[in-house]
């Protein structure tokens, strides 16, 4: 066996295996195109993706009121969080098209799909977390807050106009271990177990 076949042999595995821990869990799924794993948004949960800049503040202003939620980065640069479903963009936020809700059936990538540039990666497991899926409302907070700052940070800045996917679109999710998915092109280990939990809490939420 060629070392690409030994290699796309055990990345195979490792999707079967996070598909079943997401399952095993409740985080439903939809069917994909080829090798990936795509989380179902409308009904267990939906999915906030952010800019990384807006994420590690999320996660900053999380950690000061002692909360640890999942998180997974991207790839592209972006991060996104699993969050109780049916919560719309407030108007704050609909006006940054950077910050994007996955909902009413669309499928996120899932860790650990693999893209091009990379691989989608948990930045904090859900294993960490027990699958509980935050409150919707308390991040959103938290991505607002987020958003404010990095407005406040910036000295000229424009009004763009925000997106809401729905049904019929996949999005950009990229982690590379069962359980979660991470915005940077690491690969984790399919083991949410076995994954450096500490560390990753530690390095996400500085």
């Amino acid at each position: 066996m060629s070392w690409w076949d030994s290699y796309r042999a055990v990345y195979g595995a490792e999707l079967r295996a996070a598909a079943r821990e997401y399952a095993d869990h409740g985080w439903s799924l939809v069917p994909g195109p080829g090798a990936d794993v795509l989380l179902a948004t409308g009904d267990v949960l939906d999915v906030v993706e952010v800019p990384a800049e807006v994420g590690k503040q999320v996660c900053r202003t999380l950690r000061e009121s002692g909360e640890v939620v999942p998180v997974a980065a991207t790839p592209q640069g972006t991060w996104w969080f699993p969050m109780t479903p049916r919560h719309a963009l407030p108007a704050e936020l609909s006006l940054h098209a950077d910050v994007v809700l996955h909902t009413d059936g669309i499928g996120v990538l899932a860790p650990p799909t693999e893209r091009p540039d990379g691989w989608v990666q948990w930045r904090v497991s859900p294993a960490r977390t027990g699958y509980h899926v935050p409150d919707a409302a308390m991040l959103i907070e938290a991505v607002s807050d987020a958003v404010r700052r990095r407005s406040s940070e910036r000295s000229a800045g424009g009004t763009s106009i925000g997106t809401e996917r729905s049904a019929g679109g996949t999005s950009i999710g990229t982690d590379r271990s069962a359980g979660g998915a991470s915005f940077d092109a690491q690969r984790s280990d399919p083991n949410p177990d076995a994954q450096r939990s500490g560390q990753e809490v530690a390095s996400v939420q500085r």
